[in-house]
């Protein structure tokens, strides 16, 4: 009988990735959904106008991590096989300027559901993102044993959410797992987030239509990843006999500055004519250095990473460079109209 899922945040690249993991393998996806005034569904909106035999496995659900009653009530109606927990407000940055909303969301929200999927009665796995940010000030290379020393409102949500997950796993004999993401990037990663903002940027200077990139910290380092890899382990953390934490990374650290060297080399350019320092983005407290040892993921899940952060930052440019051009020429035809 095929299996059925619900992931929250489904709109975010995760999401969709995960989304479309799933489908491949003959699931039925429900994906979780805030109600707003405008669409954000673009990331999605290929699978869900899909054709029908598609569509009619993957059913979207307006409700909010913010909202316990409305999560009893989803669960109970789609009794869910899988559940996976993306949904949160994750930029690092913001989470400085709204710390209570990303406090409700990020980890409140996380135990909201938690103890939905416990009131609901289901027999269900629960997948939660955590995050490399938890590890903080901590130095590389960090793993499962690696102590948390968050330095942001984001990473002390998922730290909160983090050891929720472990106490329900405890507590209630919930199958519940932490996936410890390090960073993860692809064509789908929203555009204020660094690695996005480069590759857009490299576009857009690349035809022309801006000169200068403004950022900020360019010594941070980072493990970088591909997201559709990374999707790969949340899944098999869910397949195991028993419920664990595992850090999911591809071990090698690139700052900010390789980052932006390998972005503008793919297209051509030269970094330093085109980058500039702008204050506004550094973050009241910095994480210096991480850098993931996923040694556990690939013992016990069968997860190794292939994309390394040169290719990736080679698969974005291409993708934003094509999908600009077909932004410039659909605004071609509409003038010529």
């Amino acid at each position: 009988m095929a299996k059925t899922a619900l992931i929250t945040g489904v709109t975010g690249q995760d999401g969709s990735y995960l989304s479309e993991l799933l489908l491949d393998k003959g699931y039925t996806v429900h994906g979780l959904i805030r109600r707003s005034s405008s669409f954000n569904t673009e990331r999605i909106d290929h699978i869900y106008q899909g054709p029908e035999e598609e569509n009619r496995s993957f059913l979207l659900h307006h409700a909010d991590l913010a909202d316990g009653v409305a999560l009893v009530n989803l669960l109970r109606d789609i009794r869910p096989d899988e559940v996976y927990n993306l949904g949160a407000q994750s930029h690092v940055r913001v989470s400085f300027d709204a710390p209570l909303y990303t406090g409700d969301i990020t980890g409140l929200g996380t135990v909201r559901l938690l103890e939905a999927v416990r009131a609901s009665g289901i027999d269900t796995r629960v997948y939660q993102a955590s995050s490399s940010e938890m590890f903080g000030a901590n130095p590389p290379p960090q793993n499962e044993r690696t102590p948390f020393h968050p330095r942001s409102p984001y990473s002390v949500a998922k730290v909160y959410s983090y050891w929720s997950t472990v106490n329900y796993r405890e507590a209630y004999g919930m199958f519940a797992v932490n996936g410890i993401l390090f960073n993860h990037e692809s064509p789908r990663r929203g555009e204020t987030f660094v690695t996005r903002k480069i590759t857009r940027g490299v576009a857009r200077i690349k035809a022309g239509l801006q000169t200068h990139l403004h950022l900020g910290n360019l010594d941070a380092v980072r493990d970088w990843g591909y997201a559709p890899e990374y999707v790969e382990a949340m899944w098999r953390m869910l397949q195991c006999d028993a419920p664990d934490d595992y850090v999911v990374a591809t071990g090698e650290g690139v700052s900010v500055r390789q980052f932006l060297e390998y972005s503008f080399a793919h297209a051509g350019l030269d970094w330093r004519e085109h980058v500039r320092y702008d204050a506004k983005y550094e973050r009241p407290s910095e994480v210096d250095a991480l850098i993931g040892d996923a040694t556990k993921a690939e013992e016990l899940l069968g997860w190794k990473p292939v994309v390394r952060s040169r290719e990736l930052a080679g698969i974005m440019v291409d993708a934003d460079i094509r999908q600009l051009s077909d932004q410039l020429a659909g605004a071609a035809v509409r003038v010529d109209r």
